[in-house]
């Protein structure tokens, strides 16, 4: 007996948490730009002017609220073409892929959603994702790599994962998600060209006068210290945001292999496909796979992040934060453990 669809309800709560946390944590962002303006600061200001200032920096709450919900905005009209500019897809006609097409027209008939696109990514890494604002707005990615190394009911059931994601909602999710990580690196990289800046126009200097050596001084002073400290903050900011982030993915996933099951009735083939997309990536490049990364990595359906760092990969994708995907072998474990379940049934 097959497998009914069932709402994940602890898959809900986990959404409903992170939503909230994606909307605290940019506005705590801007006040703690606010924080440190009122102490280092007003710190530099009394050192560049050789003066006490009393005065203190404020941001209206409206103010910053509307910034955020003017970012959200932007990040949900974006997402899709971000994403797929990222990877390189592109949304391609019924009569490109047909039996792609014909399949992901009877999967969504299966789940009730509305089909959505699809986009096809000229690639050797097999793999495939979900983007999308809502899931009668969302676009499913599939990579030439992948149509080239599974079979039909392996795809099946690569694209019934996705469509599970986007039944579930958190494709939505961690769309918006993206949003503060995503700010938080422009301004640690804006922070860093000034820094840059400020280096390039010192090694053009040959001589200045002590007037001129003081005042320069004070603006490199200034400048370093102001840009180290907005690097250090959007660090900070992007690590939290991030960890949140994969520790979501990773739950997803597991709730997106169950309602690939329920859709297609059969484990093994996504067990199957997720198997053969692992070691299929395995023996690919590093650089091919960090191509086809684009900042997307926890979206796919089988993790890229474990190859991207040679000897150290272990290190940094799973030591420093934690890894967007379980691991392939505790998945098809799971699917296994479905297919047990849906036998007794």
């Amino acid at each position: 007996m097959a497998l009914q669809w069932e709402t994940n309800r602890a898959l809900q709560a986990r959404m409903a948490f992170a939503l909230v946390l994606v909307v605290v944590l940019p506005v705590t962002f801007v006040y703690a730009f606010v924080l440190l303006m009122n102490t280092v600061g007003v710190e530099l200001l009394t050192f560049a002017t050789e003066r006490e200032w009393r005065g203190r920096f404020y941001v209206e709450p409206w103010l910053a609220v509307g910034a955020v919900a003017v970012g959200f905005v932007a990040q949900y009209l974006l997402c899709e073409r971000s994403a797929l500019r990222a990877v390189g897809a592109r949304r391609v006609d019924p009569d490109e892929y047909p039996e792609v097409h014909d399949a992901l027209v009877r999967l969504s008939g299966i789940v009730g959603v509305e089909t959505p696109d699809l986009a096809v990514a000229r690639t050797d890494v097999p793999n495939a994702f979900a983007v999308g604002r809502r899931p009668s707005h969302a676009t499913v990615v599939v990579t030439t790599g992948l149509l080239d190394l599974l079979d039909a009911e392996e795809i099946d059931s690569v694209l019934a994962h996705e469509l599970a994601h986007i039944r579930n909602r958190d494709v939505s999710v961690m769309t918006l998600a993206y949003f503060l990580p995503s700010l938080a690196y422009l301004v640690a990289i804006g922070a860093y060209l000034v820094l840059v800046g400020v280096f390039k126009v010192l090694s053009g200097f040959r001589h200045v006068d002590d007037d001129g050596a003081k005042g320069l001084v004070v603006v490199v002073v200034v400048l370093v210290v102001s840009a180290v400290c907005t690097m250090l903050v959007s660090a900070a900011f992007w690590v939290g945001s991030f960890l949140l982030f994969r520790l979501l993915s990773q739950y997803r996933e597991f709730a997106a292999d169950r309602g690939a099951v329920a859709i297609i009735g059969d484990p093994s083939a996504l067990a199957s496909a997720l198997r053969k997309l692992d070691d299929g990536m395995s023996g690919l490049p590093d650089t091919d796979l960090r191509d086809a990364d684009g900042g997307i990595e926890a979206l796919y359906v089988a993790p890229i992040d474990d190859y991207q760092f040679g000897e150290d990969r272990e290190l940094i994708s799973s030591d420093l934060f934690p890894a967007t995907h379980p691991p392939v072998g505790e998945r098809i474990e799971r699917l296994r453990d479905l297919a047990r379940e849906a036998e007794i049934r």
